[in-house]
């Protein structure tokens, strides 16, 4: 059965990134993305994961309130918290991020990456 699962999105970073390692070792950045919606001053939040190279390319590039586009896939986790219930989020897993509003000077940065598979 055919499927898909893709989603581009252009917005600015909430705040820095954050570099972490997961138990086995491998490289993750993880940061907020604030996508403004048409004629509105709300702002719709995503949470992007960028693994190894990518995730290494962000974390040395992008900064708060940054102007970039990312493309990825939707990966949601599940979990029971303490209480016994059972809980969800939904993050992006950036396969592609450019940087959309860089000063003449700078050079331009995009990048690729997938996540490991799980």
């Amino acid at each position: 059965m055919p499927a898909l699962n893709n989603v581009q999105l252009i917005g600015r970073l909430g705040k820095d990134p954050e570099t972490r390692f997961t138990p086995t070792g491998k490289k993750v950045c993880h940061f907020t993305l604030a996508v403004s919606r048409r004629n509105s001053e709300e702002a719709d939040w995503f949470q992007v994961d960028a693994w190894e190279r990518l995730g290494e390319v962000c974390q040395q590039y992008l900064v708060k309130g940054r102007l970039i586009f990312i493309e990825g896939r939707l990966r949601t986790d599940r979990w029971t918290d303490d209480k016994g219930e059972t809980r969800y989020t939904t993050h992006v897993v950036a396969r592609q991020m450019q940087m959309l509003d860089r000063k003449p000077d700078e050079q331009e940065v995009t990048a690729e990456g997938e996540a490991p598979e799980a």
